[in-house]
């Protein structure tokens, strides 16, 4: 059997290729990455928020494509139940559910203010009142989570597809310097030390593209 294939743009940039790419190591797949040309104008669109809808990253297994992160997600889920991307428990599950919707719907003020940008680092990013909004939410959410199923990540003692799907916005808090503290702090340390995520972060680190300038956000003072 043919292994599978995961199309993403930027292992610097994307949040939502790198979302993909924790999804299917999550499910235990065995697949390679191919990145898909940055002047490609579906992917630039993408990246800069200028896209109607996601269509990278995209999976390709067993004569299939799937694209959009949360189809990825259900599509995985479906094919590796075994591998937990939904927790067992039933009010954890509705939970998980509930909160990746929230990630992949809205936000929409973070995502443009704080775009992802493993490269860099901001220190005293003055953050405004629209994203400050959403980073609020998402530390409220991560509270919850993280009292009600006591950690380490999101829904008890395994990363699931909540954990996927806010495992960027981790990166971001710590790009512009956002003050992470107790719980919240201790879930972005173990978010960091995942092994996906360090092997995702040393790639990107030695990603042979160009900076895109409209992400290179500097510090506004």
């Amino acid at each position: 059997m043919d292994r599978a294939l995961l199309y993403i743009s930027s292992r610097n940039y994307s949040s939502w290729s790198l979302r993909g790419f924790l999804l299917a190591r999550l499910a235990g797949l065995e697949f390679d990455v191919e990145s898909v040309d940055l002047n490609d104008p579906v992917a630039r669109a993408e990246l800069l928020n200028q896209a109607s809808s996601i269509r990278i990253p995209c999976l390709l297994h067993e004569d299939l494509r799937v694209w959009d992160t949360m189809a990825i997600a259900e599509y995985l889920n479906e094919r590796f139940p075994e591998a937990g991307l939904l927790p067992a428990d039933k009010a954890a599950r509705a939970r998980c559910r509930s909160i990746a919707g929230e990630m992949h719907s809205g936000f929409q003020a973070l995502r443009a203010s704080l775009p992802m940008n493993l490269r860099a680092h901001r220190p005293g990013f003055r953050i405004w009142t629209g994203p400050r909004a959403d980073i609020d939410r998402i530390l409220g959410i991560w509270r919850d989570a993280l009292s009600q199923w006591g950690g380490p990540w999101l829904l008890g003692d395994k990363p699931c597809m909540a954990d996927a799907m806010y495992a960027p916005v981790v990166t971001r808090f710590l790009t512009y310097d956002v003050a992470l503290e107790g719980p919240c702090a201790a879930y972005a340390r173990t978010v960091m030390e995942w092994a996906p995520m360090i092997e995702w972060a040393a790639a990107a680190q030695e990603e042979p593209e160009p900076p895109i300038h409209e992400l290179e956000v500097e510090a506004e003072f």
